[in-house]
């Protein structure tokens, strides 16, 4: 997991109303489409997971998506967002 999303990770498990917010815009939405692609079970293992504490499973998921350039662009503007 490189540090970018090791930040990104960091701040949203630290403020659960920005989480929200995010999962909520279209951005977030997208993301949830582009990560449910390869089956949701998966993705709610890597939830849960990274709810306790672990979040690779769900970082390498993110990082799956981050090798088109449509995913690229969504997961950097996600990560300004919460840069903010």
């Amino acid at each position: 997991m490189d540090e970018m999303m090791m930040q990104m990770m960091e701040k949203l498990r630290g403020n659960p109303a920005m989480l929200q917010s995010l999962l909520q815009s279209r951005d977030g939405q997208a993301l949830m489409r582009m990560l449910t692609q390869s089956g949701g079970a998966g993705l709610q293992q890597a939830a849960q997971a990274a709810a306790r504490g672990n979040p690779a499973a769900l970082a390498q998921m993110v990082q799956q998506v981050m090798q088109s350039p449509d995913g690229a662009e969504l997961v950097n503007r996600i990560n300004q967002a919460v840069q903010k």
